[in-house]
This record gives structure tokens, sequence and C-alpha cells, in this order.
């Protein structure tokens, strides 16, 4: 049984609750159930995983319960992980090879993936206070991620939280594939549909959409860059 510390894993240590978060009541029941059914795995909030210095924030949604919650590591053992890791290799913002293990060795360069909510919820459907109560993490994490101008957020949820995170008004930055957002602070929120095995079997989602995101946000990213050097 793996007894670490969220934030012994993070590269943002002061951005994870505790192993034993009680902060969201059912969640931590779900999570005592878990860890009787499964007492090998990770069952706890998940850590961030990536580069401290990125200048991407890749935003999911929750824990999968045979991935993240399994493994410990974000994206890591579940069918949307596959995805995800393949396009960070694709784009070069990852050395090593993804191999569904948080120790496979691999590493982010550039890039840094968060989550809205930490902890495993039920049917991977947090509930709305449940989203509330998560988000001062998900605020702390950015905050201690001061080379962030871009960051990607999978699906709704994600994305309304990222966008509360920025100061930005849900109402006013409505959710698209493809989708930008522009914060006060001159960071772009991109939204993505979740690279879910559902999204991805149905066709909402598929590589070349996916990988058109990551483009733009590499794009975006050169323009800020530019424009800071003309300065």
């Amino acid at each position: 049984m793996n007894c670490a510390s969220p934030a012994d894993l993070s590269p943002l240590p002061r951005a994870e609750p505790s192993r034993d978060c009680p902060l969201c009541p059912r969640l931590a029941a779900f999570r005592q159930e878990c860890r009787a059914e499964h007492a090998g795995w990770w069952n706890a909030p998940v850590p961030a995983f990536g580069d401290p210095e990125a200048w991407l924030a890749i935003i999911g949604l929750a824990p999968g319960k045979h991935g993240a919650n399994r493994t410990g590591r974000p994206f890591t053992g579940d069918y949307a992980g596959d995805l995800l890791y393949a396009t960070l290799a694709k784009f070069g913002l990852s050395d090593g090879q993804y191999q569904a293990d948080r120790d496979d060795g691999l590493k982010l360069k550039g890039a840094i993936i968060l989550n809205a909510v930490k902890c495993l919820p039920p049917a991977n459907k947090p509930e709305p206070i449940e989203i509330a109560t998560c988000r001062p993490f998900l605020e702390e994490a950015l905050a201690q991620l001061p080379q962030v101008r871009v960051l990607i957020a999978l699906g709704q949820i994600a994305h309304t939280s990222a966008a509360r995170a920025l100061g930005l008004k849900p109402s006013a930055t409505k959710f698209g594939h493809g989708a930008e957002h522009r914060a006060s602070d001159g960071r772009t929120l991109i939204d993505s549909y979740h690279c879910s095995r559902y999204n991805q079997n149905t066709r909402r989602l598929n590589a070349e959409m996916f990988e058109a995101v990551f483009v733009r946000a590499i794009e975006t990213r050169r323009a800020c860059s530019l424009a800071n050097s003309a300065f």
C-alpha cells in the first residue's frame, strides 16, 4: 500500500490537500470505500504532475477510479491518458515513454497537469459544492506557476473552475471546443472536449481535434513571447 503524501510527490507541495482531506464528506466517504475495496491503490487526493516552470497548464476534471485514483498520477492508467500523453509527446512536452505507471520515469517539459477536483467522485460526477471547495487548491497551484501563460481546460467542469480561478465570469466565457478566453493578466484559457473514452468512442473528440488545441496553445505562447520581446 502506498501511503506517501500527495505533497511529497507534487512539484507544488503547498497546493496539495492532505492524504485524508476531510473537506468534502461525500468524497471522503467514497475514498474510504475504495480503500476497503482496493487496499493497494493510491486512494487519496491526486497531486499535480509536471514542470514547475511550465508555460502550459492542463486542467482536468478529477481522478478516474481505475486511472489516477489507482496510480496516484493524473491521467495515468486509463484510456484518457493514452491520448493526452501521446499528444504531449508529439509536441515535445514530455521526456521518456508513457507506460501507464507512475514509476515509468516520464517527465513533462513546459507543461503541468492539474485537476479541478483532487479526489475521486462517485460516477465521475463531483457536486457543485465539491468543485467550489476544491477550487482554492487550483488557485494556489496557479499562483505558484508564474510562467504559465496558457491553460487548456478539458471539459465543461474544468473550464468553469479554471475560469473562476483566473477571475473570469463563467457566464461571459462560454465553453466550446477550441474556444479561447483572455484573463485580465494576459493568461489565455483554451477549451477542449475531455479526452475521455466516451468522447473518443462517440467521435465527439478525435486525435486531430485534440492536437489542434495544443497547436493553438503553442501559437498563443509564441505570440505572447513576441509581444513581450517588443518592449
